[in-house]
């Protein structure tokens, strides 16, 4: 016959509900630090791409700028008056598409649209690596909360379990800081 299920005593049962809220409170930094781990890679990509994008705009725009000029030296040496308004055409045709190029605000794909739009996703990548960074050192307060909270039980020692709590409240409060000031103090 199997021995009856032991009942933990009241201060044993206070620890083993802070056990669980410290684990519940791990499981939700985890995710959290999960989150914004995903996030801070999605928006490196994003920047990646777009000084990608940059780079090949300004070797595009450096071609047709060189092309430009190469045509400017052309026409310096050419009598024909049709001749001279047909490259006379194109050097003006090809400055516009360089322009075009450098500020394109309606696409939001010039060079310094796409700029703009790589530095925000650096800003916000750096925000998202603050916040992950926040919630991993919360999930580590509170992992050791739980061994020092489970300590508590087996040794009978009430000031470790405090200890834990505090640990445990001080995760609790990265978390929060994490979440919502993920720059503020480091």
């Amino acid at each position: 016959m199997s021995d009856p299920v032991e009942t933990p005593q009241g201060g044993n049962k206070r620890v083993a509900l802070l056990i669980a809220l410290l684990a519940l409170t791990l499981a939700f930094s985890e995710i959290g630090g999960k989150n914004a781990e995903q996030e801070a890679v999605a928006k490196n990509i994003e920047a990646s791409n777009l000084w990608a994008f940059f780079q090949a705009k300004t070797i595009r725009g450096t071609t047709v700028r060189t092309a430009a000029e190469a045509l400017e030296v052309e026409l310096a040496g050419v009598t024909d008056e049709a001749a001279r308004q047909r490259l006379t055409k194109r050097i003006e045709s090809w400055r516009q598409t360089v322009a075009r190029y450098d500020s394109e605000p309606e696409t939001q794909e010039g060079r310094k649209e796409l700029a703009a739009r790589a530095k925000a996703a650096e800003a916000q990548r750096d925000i998202a690596a603050a916040r992950d960074d926040k919630f991993d050192i919360a999930s580590g307060l509170i992992q050791i909360a739980i061994v020092i909270s489970s300590a508590a039980i087996i040794t009978g020692v009430g000031l470790l379990a405090a200890t834990g709590g505090l640990l445990g409240l001080a995760g609790i409060a990265l978390m929060a800081l994490a979440q919502f000031a993920p720059t503020a103090l480091f």
